[in-house]
């Protein structure tokens, strides 16, 4: 009798430390929800939140594009419905997430990228936001021949259907680009 006072009062303290996470996935929103006392542009990637089947497609170098590749592209709220993560998963072995904040402070969304690729002592953000149908993100890049410019990604096309997303590089007054990869991506059924 005593082991079973004694499991049951562990039990029931441990228990006092389990918290619900309304916002968090779960089994009734696996995507998770949007946090009403986040900032409201944690709603800005909406209609991605999800999974989308995806195209990928890379340059190999100034003037090749490489085969398209195909990829999975989820998204989801997470950290209680205070961020967005995105998750993809190719084809081809190579993976990446990114975790999205944003920061009222300074009005802009910063994203963290990872890959399967390296991991970096430090994640490189890019920083940016959603205007319209459009989520523009930017991170300081020089070109191969060292002009200043960013590393420019842009969603668009956004819809409840889907989206597509372009990463290219930009010069600093974002009259040249030179585009480096795009993506199309169709809600799964």
């Amino acid at each position: 009798m005593k082991k079973i006072t004694t499991m049951l009062l562990v039990l029931l303290g441990f228990s006092g430390f389990a918290q619900h996470y309304k916002y968090a996935p779960s089994s009734e929103n696996p995507f998770g929800l949007p946090n009403p006392e986040a900032p409201k542009e944690i709603t800005d990637y909406k209609e991605m939140i999800g999974k989308c089947n995806c195209k990928s497609l890379a340059r190999i170098d100034q003037n090749t594009w490489a085969d398209t590749v195909a990829m999975t592209w989820e998204f989801r709220y997470i950290m209680d419905g205070m961020a967005v993560q995105d998750i993809t998963n190719k084809e081809d072995g190579a993976h990446s997430g990114s975790i999205r904040q944003y920061n009222a402070d300074s009005a802009k969304w910063y994203v963290h990228y990872y890959a399967t690729s390296g991991a970096p002592s430090k994640l490189p953000v890019w920083e940016g936001n959603r205007t319209d149908d459009k989520i523009i993100l930017y991170k300081d890049q020089n070109a191969p021949n060292g002009t200043p410019g960013y590393y420019r990604i842009t969603f668009f096309n956004i819809s409840n259907k889907g989206f597509d997303w372009l990463g290219e590089w930009v010069d600093k007054k974002e009259t040249f680009s030179h585009p480096i990869w795009k993506i199309f991506c169709k809600r799964g059924k």
